[in-house]
C-alpha cells in the first residue's frame, strides 16, 4: 500500500495517474458507481475509464460491488473504492486527553480508542510522549501496517498544514512539526488545526443535508472556528483562519494565552466557564460542586455534568457564556451567509443549556433576511467530530500533496 501512497503523492505524475486520483475522490465522496456514469462525471470514454477501472481493480484500490438493481435491459457492475485497501490513523489532542482512530480507505471508523489519559503540556517530554501513545495504538492493530497510509494530528492554536508548521504548539526545531512527528511515529504525519479538522469531520460525516457553506464552533477549553467554503475547507493564505477566540471584544482585564488582553476567548471558552464558576463560588454562591469536590479543584468536564445535572449556577453561567457567543457569531452569520453554523466542542456537551441562548443571541443581532435562511444546530458528531475529521484529513492529505 506505500505504492498507492507514493503514486498520490509523487511530483510530475502521468496523466492516468491523475486520472485515478479522481476516481478514487469520486468514489469516496459519491459512493459506488457504474463505469457509464463514472465517464460522464470525468469526461472521459468509457473504454478508457473501465481500462483505468481495472487497473485499479487489479492493484487491489477498487472493487466490485454486484449489479445495478434495473428494470432496463442488461444491469451493469457497480464499481467503488475497496475500504480494506487503505486505512488512516487521525489524533485529536485534547486538554487532558487523547482520542486515536483508524478509518479505512471507504470513511468507516474500524477502532477508536477514546480519552486516552494524557497530560498536555508544551514540552518536548509531552511530544514524546504523544508519539509513543499513537505507536502503541498501531502497534495494537490487526491492520498490516504497511496499509497504514498517513496520520493526522489535530493541534490547537496557529497551524499551517501546507508547510506542516506549528507556530503555537511543540515548535522547538526548526524543523516542521509534521516532519519531527514523521521521524518519530515512523509513518507520514500530518499536522492542522483542532477546530478546522473537526469542521471537516462535521461536514464529510455529520451534515445530513450536505450544506456547502458551514461554520463550525469549536467551544472546548479554548474558543475556535473551521470555515467550510462552497464545500472546500477554508484555511487563509498561511492555514491561520479561524482564530474567533482571538477578536479583541471586550473591555476586561484578562490576560489571554495568546498574550493580549479583551479577547473572546477570554469570556466565552472552557477557560472562561471554570474562572467565572470558581468566582461566582468564592462570592458565596451556592452550587452542588461545593459539596462535592470541598477544597479539590473541578475539571471542565465535573462543570459540564454539573451543568447536566441541573446545577443551577452553571446553568447560569453556561447562559451567560452562550449569549456572548451568539452576539459575536450574529456578525459572521451577517457577513459569510452560512447554510448552517455547527456548535461542537465539549462545552457542546451541555446541549440546549448552550444553544439557546446562543440561537437568541444570534437573532437579536443579525439580519432577519440573513438569519432565516442559517440553520443554528449542535454538532451531530459530537466529542467524535475531532477524531473523525483528523483520520478524514489524514486520507484527503494523500490526494492534495
Amino acid at each position: 500500500m506505500k505504492t498507492l501512497y507514493n503514486a498520490l503523492t509523487i511530483e510530475g505524475e502521468s496523466k492516468s495517474q491523475l486520472v485515478k486520483r479522481q476516481i478514487l475522490r469520486y468514489y469516496i465522496n459519491n459512493g459506488s458507481t457504474t463505469i457509464t456514469d463514472l465517464s460522464k462525471e470525468l469526461n472521459l470514454s468509457i473504454p478508457t475509464t473501465t481500462k483505468l477501472v481495472n487497473e485499479m481493480c487489479t492493484a487491489g484500490f477498487v472493487k466490485e460491488y454486484g449489479k445495478l438493481d434495473t428494470n432496463e435491459g442488461r444491469r451493469p457492475n457497480l464499481y467503488g473504492v475497496n475500504p480494506e485497501s487503505g486505512y488512516f490513523v487521525g489524533v485529536d489532542i485534547k486538554h487532558s486527553s487523547l482520542d486515536i482512530g483508524l478509518m479505512n480507505f471507504q470513511g468507516r471508523m474500524v477502532s477508536l480508542s477514546a480519552n486516552e489519559p494524557y497530560c498536555f503540556e508544551n514540552t518536548p517530554e509531552a511530544l514524546d510522549d504523544l508519539c509513543n501513545h499513537v505507536r502503541q495504538f498501531i502497534g495494537k492493530q490487526k491492520v498490516k501496517k504497511d496499509k497504514i497510509l498517513c496520520v493526522n494530528m489535530n493541534i490547537s492554536g496557529r497551524v499551517d498544514p501546507k508547510t506542516g508548521y506549528s507556530h503555537s504548539i511543540f515548535n522547538f526545531t526548526e524543523s516542521p512539526l509534521a516532519e519531527v512527528l514523521t521521524q518519530k511515529v515512523g509513518f507520514p504525519v500530518h499536522v492542522d488545526n483542532d477546530s478546522r479538522a473537526m469542521a471537516y469531520g462535521e461536514y464529510m460525516a455529520g451534515c445530513e443535508e450536505k450544506e456547502k457553506n458551514v461554520i463550525f464552533i469549536n467551544v472546548s477549553w479554548g474558543l475556535g472556528m473551521g470555515l467550510i467554503i462552497n464545500g472546500q475547507l477554508y484555511g487563509g493564505k498561511s492555514g491561520f483562519a479561524g482564530e474567533i477566540g482571538h477578536i479583541h471584544t471586550f473591555n476586561n482585564e484578562i490576560l489571554c494565552h495568546c498574550g493580549k488582553k479583551g479577547c473572546l476567548e477570554t469570556e466565552v471558552s472552557g477557560i472562561a466557564f471554570h474562572r467565572l464558576v470558581k468566582e461566582r463560588i468564592a462570592n458565596g454562591e451556592t452550587s452542588i460542586l461545593i459539596k462535592k469536590f470541598k477544597d479539590k479543584d473541578y475539571t471542565l468536564e465535573d462543570l459540564i455534568e454539573a451543568t447536566n445535572e441541573e446545577d443551577v449556577l452553571c446553568i447560569d453561567t453556561i447562559e451567560e457564556i452562550g449569549t456572548k457567543l451568539g452576539e459575536s457569531l450574529a456578525s459572521l452569520v451577517n457577513i459569510f451567509n452560512p447554510d448552517v453554523v455547527i456548535i461542537g466542542g465539549v462545552m457542546s456537551l451541555t446541549g440546549d443549556y448552550l444553544l439557546q441562548p446562543v440561537k437568541t443571541a444570534m437573532r437579536k443581532y443579525s439580519l432577519n433576511l440573513v438569519m432565516k435562511d442559517t440553520k443554528v444546530c449542535l454538532s451531530k458528531l459530537r466529542e467524535k467530530a475531532g477524531v473523525v475529521g483528523a483520520c478524514m484529513l489524514a486520507r484527503n492529505y494523500i490526494f492534495e500533496k
